[in-house]
């Protein structure tokens, strides 16, 4: 029989074995060992899409709200695609201002046919304490300059050569975005993207086994046929830490 360790690779050996080791906090008397026995859930693997707000909106558990988002966000991009920046900003400020304007007025003559005080219609909007206040600031550029140091740590491994597997796989990307680009402007790539960011999520958690099956097997190829290039030409091999 196999291994379970071997086909459970997130189960460990010792775990799995149901023995106390010698030493260990399964002894008589180790009163020393304060560590929380691991619960059942550390030993599931991690799902791939995090639990939040975008990761329902890409999966659809709301439909009335992912096609409100879906359908005002594509609108958006075609009408950049068809328009200028300028104009579509425009148009839309326009279109709010309308909507605003009008129900302003119309609670006015309400009121005054009335003779009611209910006071401005958007009075609980307009009290919203939308202050940023100096501790959510900084700490939201801490986290933007920690990213933005490890991109640019990242980039300058990656032009320098550090690693010269890297830097080749960096240049076949940007000579596959150069045909890209020839074919597709930034505004058709951006509407590309929405379509399967709506569209692979659903399709992924439900063929999940099958693609994870064929991902899988191309990671292995692809492991294999870099280690083999790596093998074969001088100077490749990545060196090992010290």
């Amino acid at each position: 029989m196999a291994d379970p360790a071997a086909q459970f690779p997130f189960v460990s050996s010792s775990s799995s074995s149901g023995q106390p080791q010698p030493g260990g906090c399964g002894g008589a008397g180790s009163a020393s060992c304060a560590d929380p026995p691991a619960s059942s859930s550390s030993s599931q693997p991690v799902s791939l899409f995090a639990a939040s707000p975008v990761h329902d909106l890409l999966f659809w558990r709301d439909v009335k709200k992912t096609g409100l988002v879906f359908g005002a966000s594509l609108l958006l991009l075609l009408s950049l695609a068809a328009f200028s920046a300028v104009s579509v900003v425009a148009h839309l400020a326009l279109a709010l201002l309308s909507v605003t304007i009008s129900l302003r007025v119309y609670k006015a003559v309400v009121q005054a046919v009335q003779k009611s005080e209910e006071g401005h219609p958007f009075r609980a909007y307009l009290e919203l304490d939308l202050t940023l206040s100096p501790e959510t600031f900084q700490a939201h550029a801490t986290t933007v300059a920690l990213h933005l140091n490890r991109a640019l740590r990242f980039l300058l491994r990656l032009f320098l050569v550090e690693d010269l597997v890297d830097s080749l796989k960096l240049a076949v990307v940007m000579w596959l975005l150069t045909s890209v680009g020839a074919i597709f402007n930034g505004i058709t790539l951006l509407i590309l993207a929405e379509l399967l960011a709506f569209t692979l999520p659903p399709l992924y958690e439900k063929y999940k086994v099958q693609i994870d099956h064929y991902v899988g097997i191309a990671r292995r190829q692809t492991k294999d046929l870099v280690a083999k290039i790596q093998a074969k030409l001088p100077g490749l091999a990545k060196k090992k830490p010290e």
